[in-house]
């Protein structure tokens, strides 16, 4: 199979931008989403931390003269800049010697085990890119018949589209995941992709991030748990229950927190923040995160399941393919200037995702595999929410919308809902 050649990664656009604006651009995320690849195209020179002749070399120059290694053109990339964090004072304190913007490009696949080596936030001199695996946009398995941005913009702009993905195919592509490498893969072979990253993250990189040896069959069981709960607020008292059935009696609360924050550290888990606005009436919000894997193929490669598995358990099938939603949703608002969260209620309504703009304008998602009943309780759901809202304070949503896996079209109904198969999404 033919190299699959990026014609829509949002987070090009997003980097040429920040480099505008900045005198050096951070981008974070996972391994292998491709940072890298999108810092080598904008970047002139560069220093590739992740071999280790060449971080050793690196280390050795910075104690002599760190001017050493700042030279090159710019903007100059510094890949898997964490590996020496000393370099962040140190580019912060170039970034203040030039005055220019544009200068430096950094990647990292975890946070620094060594924060206190950093004396200075880079306020005003970098600029932060969080990059994700690719969303069906990206892959180009979204036809783009429906812009994110445009319905925010357009309120009375006509939505049509036509979806060609089938539940077969959803499946496929959710446990698939993402990741860059497995578009030029046979789809067999891509399928094994995550399996290998749940390898790596439980025999390696969750104990490298700071130096503490995890056991990997605890991480492995970790992974599932989080798998089985993907898009519910469950809290640790409720993970660990959860693993203690299959775990020694030594395991415990604070041991389960500590592998977790670990995971955050390296970009594996990417929880959804509860959204606060002005309700009519004084029902409490529960503002508990929702958790979410960066990529569903994660929880997928956790729990064991194939796409023939998947299509025989719609449950697991609905909150994986939430999972996925929730990704590709976070990667359409970054590209419009938006944030995504989830909303929750005393009463228990609840909003798969909130998505708003830097200007306060709003949409309402639910996320349903499809069909007539999902959707209208999806309708009637929104509706409830969308009549709590204070409008006089935050105005009305910008829209409405029912996010599906499959459905023929992608069409207003008449009480303004938008169905959207998520083929047919866009920023």
């Amino acid at each position: 199979m033919a190299n699959f050649e990026y014609k829509h990664r949002i987070a090009d656009q997003l980097l040429a931008s920040k480099l505008r604006s900045a005198g050096a651009v951070l981008i974070q995320g996972p391994k292998w989403c491709g940072k890298s690849t999108t810092a080598i195209q904008q970047a002139k020179s560069n220093l590739m931390l992740g071999n280790p002749q060449t971080l050793r070399d690196s280390r050795t120059l910075l104690s002599i003269d760190s001017s050493l290694i700042m030279n090159g053109k710019t903007p100059r990339l510094f890949d898997e800049w964490q590996t020496i964090p000393e370099l962040w004072d140190t580019i912060r304190s170039e970034v203040d010697t030039r005055h220019e913007l544009g200068q430096f490009i950094l990647t990292g696949s975890a946070v620094p085990l060594e924060t206190t080596q950093i004396q200075h936030t880079g306020t005003g001199r970098f600029a932060w890119l969080r990059m994700r695996p690719m969303s069906l946009w990206e892959s180009e398995e979204s036809n783009g018949a429906v812009s994110l941005g445009e319905l925010f913009s357009d309120l009375n702009k006509k939505v049509l589209g036509e979806n060609k993905h089938t539940l077969q195919d959803i499946a496929h592509i959710l446990c698939r995941g993402g990741w860059p490498i497995t578009l030029s893969q046979h789809p067999n072979d891509a399928l094994q992709t995550a399996y290998n990253y749940v390898d790596a993250i439980a025999e390696s990189d969750i104990s490298r991030v700071d130096d503490t040896l995890r056991n990997p069959m605890r991480v492995r069981r970790l992974l599932r748990s989080l798998g089985r709960l993907q898009g519910t607020p469950a809290p640790i008292s409720t993970i660990y229950q959860d693993m203690l059935a299959n775990d020694e009696q030594s395991l415990s609360e604070k041991t389960i927190a500590s592998y977790n924050n670990a995971l955050e550290k390296i970009f594996v888990i990417e929880d959804l923040q509860a959204w606060c606005t002005n309700l009519r009436s004084k029902t409490a919000i529960r503002t508990s995160d929702t958790r979410y894997f960066v990529d569903p193929s994660i929880a997928v490669a956790a729990l064991g399941i194939t796409p023939n598995k998947l299509l025989q358990d719609m449950n697991t099938f609905g909150l994986l393919f939430e999972t996925m939603a929730i990704r590709d949703l976070r990667i359409y608002a970054d590209a419009i200037d938006a944030k995504v969260y989830h909303y929750r209620d005393k009463d228990e309504l609840e909003c798969d995702a909130i998505i708003e703009r830097r200007d306060g304008t709003y949409g309402l998602v639910e996320i349903k595999i499809g069909g007539s009943v999902a959707i209208q309780e999806a309708q009637k759901s929104l509706d409830k929410l969308a009549n709590k809202i204070n409008t006089d304070k935050v105005g009305k949503p910008a829209f409405r919308m029912v996010l599906t896996a499959v459905g023929e079209y992608a069409l207003k109904q008449p009480d303004g809902t938008l169905v959207v198969p998520i083929g047919c999404l866009k920023p």
